[in-house]
C-alpha cells in the first residue's frame, strides 16, 4: 500500500518540478525582451538628445551669447538675464524679451516639429524660476509661495506670447498640444561656485524639452506582457 501511493506522488512531484521549470523560463524570456527593450529605447533617446543636441547648438550658436542664453546638456534653452526679461515682481514681459522671443521661438518649434524629432517629443515645457528672495519683511514659506504664484504667471504670459505670434499659426495645432507652463518657484534655484544663491541668474526662464522615452518603455513592455499571457 506504501508503495503504491509513493508511485502516485513521484510522477506529481516531477510534473511539479516540470511546471515551475516552465514558469522559470516564460519568466526569464520575458524580463530578457523587456530589458532588451528598454536598452533600445534608451539608445534611441540618446541618439535623439545628442543628434537634437547638436541641431541646437548649430541653429543658435550666433545668438545665445546676445541673448545672455545657454544651452544645457539636457536640451534645455536657459535665458538668464532678468534685467531683459521681466522687471522685478512684474509678469509682463519685458520689449527686449519679446524681441528675443519672436527670433527665437519659430526657428526652435521648426526644429523639433521637423520629422526627425517631433515623433519623440512629449512636451516643450516653458518653466519659470525665481531667487529665493522676496522682501525683507517676508518668512521663507510666504516668499516661496509668492515666488511660486510669480514664477508661474511669468511660464504663462510667455505661453500666451507665443500663441499670439502669427510666425506660427501653421504650427498652431502641435504647439497647443505640446507646449506648457509651468512654475518652479526657487524650488531650483541656482547656485554660485563658491555654493551661495546665485539670485539674478535664479531668475530665469527655461524651455525644456520632455521626451516620450517613459512611455515608450511602459507601452512596449505591456505588449509585451500582453503577448505573453495570451
Amino acid at each position: 500500500m506504501e508503495h503504491s501511493n509513493q508511485s502516485h506522488w513521484i510522477p506529481l512531484s516531477d510534473l511539479m518540478t516540470g511546471l515551475m521549470m516552465i514558469f522559470m523560463l516564460i519568466a526569464a524570456s520575458f524580463m530578457l525582451r523587456v530589458e532588451q527593450t528598454t536598452t533600445l529605447v534608451v539608445k534611441e533617446y540618446q541618439e535623439t538628445k545628442n543628434d537634437l543636441l547638436l541641431a541646437l547648438q548649430k541653429e543658435f550658436a550666433q545668438n545665445l551669447k546676445q541673448w545672455n542664453a545657454e544651452l544645457l546638456g539636457d536640451m534645455t534653452i536657459r535665458f538668464n538675464d532678468p534685467n531683459v526679461l521681466f522687471d522685478r515682481g512684474s509678469t509682463i514681459i519685458k520689449p527686449a524679451f519679446k524681441n528675443i522671443i519672436r527670433d527665437f521661438i519659430p526657428r526652435y518649434i521648426k526644429l523639433v516639429t521637423s520629422e526627425k524629432y517631433k515623433v519623440n517629443i512629449k512636451e516643450i515645457r516653458i518653466e519659470g524660476h525665481t531667487s529665493k528672495k522676496w522682501s525683507a519683511s517676508t518668512d521663507e514659506l510666504t516668499a516661496y509661495i509668492k515666488n511660486m504664484h510669480l514664477s508661474q504667471e511669468r511660464a504663462q504670459a510667455a505661453l500666451e506670447f507665443i500663441l499670439g505670434l502669427s510666425s506660427l499659426n501653421r504650427n498652431q495645432f502641435w504647439i497647443r498640444q505640446h507646449l506648457t507652463a509651468t512654475g518652479f518657484s526657487s524650488s531650483k534655484a541656482l547656485v554660485k561656485e563658491d555654493s551661495t544663491d546665485d539670485d539674478d541668474r535664479s531668475q530665469r526662464v527655461e524651455f525644456r524639452v520632455v521626451t516620450n522615452a517613459d512611455e515608450k518603455m511602459q507601452s512596449i513592455a505591456n505588449q509585451i506582457a500582453k503577448n505573453s499571457n495570451g
